[in-house]
């Protein structure tokens, strides 16, 4: 009888990996001061043991945010971007589209776990979330809707795994050094 080769589990002998992590509140009605979401995911950064590379706050302007994340894309000290705020169905929510300009790969399935999850919080109100994910440039970008249930649920269930080199059976961190082989001569 021949034996699996054991799967890497959450507990193996992979060291933690730190990631750099900006993070975007959009809004047009808040400030970093009132910015609960955006707190909320600060503090869950660093409770992982990440870092926190920059956080802002923007209006809901699909050019401004779009630049703010070239921005933080073409910056070597960010690996990872979440946004907050502007996913919804109103004529202001443009973070989806901004975010959709800036992608180079749409990471379709994040939207899909999210309203999985979201589903189990919140029933049939989760369609009307666009929470999405992507790659641009070798930079993570993820886009959670405003609420401060919505950030938690968004880095509890999804982006605290997927974000631990550790996490098996695959994870986005180990990826990471080849978001951007594309671009690099062969």
């Amino acid at each position: 009888m021949t034996q699996k080769t054991p799967q890497p589990t959450a507990t193996n002998h992979r060291a933690f990996v730190p990631v750099r992590i900006a993070v975007l509140t959009v809004s047009d009605s808040r400030s970093l001061a009132e910015d609960r979401s955006g707190d909320t995911l600060v503090a869950r950064i660093a409770a992982a043991g990440h870092l926190l590379a920059d956080r802002r706050l923007l209006p809901d302007d699909r050019a401004e945010i779009a630049d703010q994340l070239r921005a933080w894309v073409a910056d070597p000290g960010v690996d990872v971007v979440i946004s907050t705020g502007g996913t919804g169905l109103t004529g202001r929510d443009v973070t989806v589209e901004a975010h959709r300009d800036v992608y180079e790969k749409e990471i379709d399935a994040f939207g899909t776990v999210f309203t999985i999850v979201s589903m189990q919080k919140i029933g049939t109100s989760a369609v009307q979330s666009r929470a999405t994910g992507g790659v641009a440039g070798g930079t993570y970008l993820f886009a959670l809707p405003g609420s401060t249930g919505a950030c938690k649920d968004g880095w509890d269930e999804i982006l605290v795994k997927q974000l631990d080199y550790r996490h098996a059976p695959c994870n986005f961190v180990e990826i990471m050094p080849r978001l951007d082989e594309h671009l690099r001569r062969k």
